[in-house]
């Protein structure tokens, strides 16, 4: 009888524990995602990806698409994601498919401009009316985002993608490799140079990508976005996923 009471008393002991940790694992996670939330309402500068973020669709996939290779490129993609080259050599290989020219980029802009994702423009404007900076950091392609940039009043010195390049015909040459964007891990480094720049000291990025998570730090917080696409390595591995932009906002209605 008494080894029953002592099992009953050692099953207890183990709940207790198991709930304990459990609880404090949920604490901590609590406390993070608090955290993140305070650093949001606190900071001096957000940066936004472009694609699938700031924007419904991937300017990439837009491009070869209107350039009729859409499904060339689907393909490389879905290679590149297997992670067995860079991110430079993704980029030099599906457009070296794309091949655009310059009146292809600008007739793609005018013909189809990039659809702004629903919260997003009242949320850019109410982050201004608190005097936070924002930046739009892409892996996408600078003529498309200056677009983007120019419909949200965000100056042009705040965008950072990469540039496209065109002989004097206006026939593809290729890409300006020398961007941070270009880069393995460039919007790291881009944020790394805001801060060094205009002295930041609380910087959110917020991104539906690895690329954005893997921006954290040096950015002080990550905001998962998962409106127009679920990436659910970010959504697993993120403190605070977001569906739409107006939780954001509501966020703020807290300052």
């Amino acid at each position: 009888m008494s080894g029953s009471k002592g099992n009953v008393k050692k099953f207890a002991d183990l709940t207790t524990n198991t709930f304990c940790n459990q609880t404090r694992i949920t604490c901590n996670a609590m406390t993070t995602l608090l955290e993140t939330k305070a650093t949001f309402r606190a900071a001096d500068a957000v940066c936004f990806d472009v694609d699938s973020t700031v924007i419904k669709e991937e300017g990439i996939d837009e491009l070869a698409k209107f350039c009729g290779v859409g499904d060339a490129v689907t393909e490389m993609t879905r290679k590149a994601m297997g992670g067995t080259m860079t991110f430079k050599t993704a980029l030099m290989k599906r457009l070296a498919i794309i091949r655009p020219s310059r009146e292809q980029v600008n007739k793609l802009i005018t013909d189809h401009p990039p659809q702004l994702t629903e919260g997003i423009q009242e949320l850019v404007e109410r982050l201004q009316q608190h005097n936070v900076q924002i930046f739009l950091i892409s892996g996408g392609f600078r003529s498309i985002v200056e677009h983007v940039a120019t419909q949200l009043n965000i100056p042009l010195s705040h965008v950072f993608a990469n540039r496209l390049k065109f002989y004097f015909n206006g026939e593809y040459a290729g890409f300006d490799e020398t961007q941070l964007t270009a880069e393995s891990g460039g919007k790291g480094k881009v944020i790394s140079l805001l801060k060094e720049k205009y002295g930041l000291k609380k910087v959110v990025m917020i991104g539906d990508g690895a690329t954005d998570m893997e921006a954290c730090p040096p950015a002080n917080a990550f905001i998962g976005f998962g409106g127009n696409v679920t990436r659910p390595q970010v959504k697993e591995n993120c403190t605070w996923y977001v569906s739409s932009f107006h939780e954001l906002l509501q966020e703020l209605e807290k300052i």
